[in-house]
């Protein structure tokens, strides 16, 4: 099975998670925490910068990692390290996302998270 190893920002500003919707794909319109791929070379929290800059035009701060994520999809198996990170400005445009909103705990569960996302939910949930 073809692995994956990706990087997911957990924004986290007061007392909300920043998630967003996919605009792509075959999972297009679900729910995700930003982020993408490794590439060669990067370290976890180089790549999650990267990713956040391509995505979202904005800048984060890398703290503690929160949790990595082992997934089978039906064509990958996927591993996500999830870090915490702090949003260094408001300013933020979607580059590949449909839309994108700040979640607190009481709605974490009103959008259709991807299945690997999901799994972080419970933890997160706990730090709000």
């Amino acid at each position: 099975m073809k692995r994956i190893e990706v990087v997911a920002a957990i924004m986290i500003k007061g007392r909300q998670v920043f998630a967003t919707q996919r605009g792509y794909g075959r999972w297009q319109g679900w729910w995700e925490f930003p982020g993408g791929k490794i590439e060669a070379g990067e370290c976890p929290q180089e790549a999650l910068k990267r990713e956040i800059r391509e995505e979202l035009d904005a800048e984060i701060e890398v703290g503690e990692l929160l949790e990595t994520v082992e997934w089978d999809y039906p064509d990958f198996h996927l591993t996500m390290h999830c870090f915490i990170c702090t949003l260094l400005s408001e300013s933020m445009h979607l580059n590949e996302h449909e839309a994108a909103t700040w979640l607190g705990r009481e709605t974490l569960n009103s959008v259709k998270w991807l299945p690997a996302d999901e799994g972080l939910i419970q933890n997160i949930r706990k730090i709000l």
